[in-house]
Parts: structure tokens; C-alpha cells; sequence
């Protein structure tokens, strides 16, 4: 079962929407709903229309994996809504590492220099996850002053992509 990356536009939205509050608010108790996030209703609008982009992984056809960037200006962006299904986290699938390299190759063709993200601390294996692809915690003091912040979010990341 090798999960397929395509871009994910509106008409996915439902799916994404289902996805992702399961995951926060059932797996986590992150105290979020899709009010806090509007986003996820206009996917094409809110990521495509400044330069970034959307992906979901699908296996037969369901989603269950989730990535998208934010770009905030010519050569920062910011990774959001990055959310794998329970069931198919872990290296058997290496649904994550597949999106992310999906997104870090559309950053290297897009020149695309800084990568940002902003996540919670109850999410430690997303975290240990961002740190093996050489990402650095950073204080939030230090984000561009661009950088679309989520008022949940407690750390902060990033990646040089270019040297």
C-alpha cells in the first residue's frame, strides 16, 4: 500500500476537515474547531492564491495524511496542517516524511530559502519528527515578523533550505 501525493483542492475539503479535527480535537484535546480555521474550508484561497500549496496521501483512495504551505513572503514560508491518520504513522508507511519531502522539493523549485512552523508541546513525536529532517527550535521572538502565527501554537522551528 504506497500512499499517492497529489495536490488537494477545495473539493477535498470535507475529507480534510474530517481528518484533521479528529485528530485534534479526539487524539490530542486540542481545544480547536473549524471555526479557528477557516482555511480548511477555502484551501485554494487561503494556500494557493499566495504561492503555497496543499498536498494530501491517499491509500485506496482514502486520505490520510495531510501537508501544507503557507508562503508569508518571496522566499519565507511556513508548513501547516501537517496530520497523519494514526493507523498509518510510522516508518511502515512513511506517510509524513513523504509529504514533507513532497513539500521541501516544491520549496526547492520554488525558491523557497526559509522553512518555518509553529506546532504545540503536546505533540512530541511531530516534534522529534521535524528535528531528524534538521529542523531547529527557535523562540518565537525570532520568526520573521511575517510569520502567520496560530494563537495554539508554543514552539516554534526552521529549516535553511538554502546555504
Amino acid at each position: 500500500m504506497k500512499p499517492q501525493i497529489i495536490p488537494i483542492e477545495n473539493k477535498f475539503s470535507n475529507e480534510v476537515v474530517d481528518l484533521i479535527l479528529n485528530i485534534q480535537q479526539k487524539e490530542f484535546n486540542v481545544a480547536i474547531t473549524i471555526e479557528d480555521q477557516p482555511d480548511l474550508l477555502n484551501i485554494q484561497n487561503f494556500y494557493y492564491a499566495s504561492g503555497g500549496h496543499f498536498w494530501g496521501a491517499f491509500i485506496n483512495d482514502e486520505l490520510v495524511g495531510t501537508i501544507a504551505l503557507v508562503k508569508f513572503n518571496d522566499t519565507q514560508a511556513a508548513i501547516r496542517k501537517m496530520f497523519v491518520k494514526k493507523e498509518f504513522r510510522g516508518k511502515e508507511f512513511s506517510i509524513a516524511q513523504k509529504l514533507l519531502d513532497t513539500l521541501l522539493d516544491y520549496c526547492n523549485e520554488n525558491q523557497i530559502d526559509d522553512l518555518y512552523l509553529g506546532t504545540i508541546t503536546v505533540l512530541e513525536a511531530a516534534l522529534r519528527f521535524y528535528e531528524r529532517n534538521h529542523f531547529i527550535r527557535i523562540e518565537k521572538e525570532s520568526l520573521p515578523d511575517t510569520f502567520p502565527v496560530m494563537s495554539a501554537d508554543n514552539v516554534f522551528c526552521h529549516l535553511k533550505l538554502k546555504k
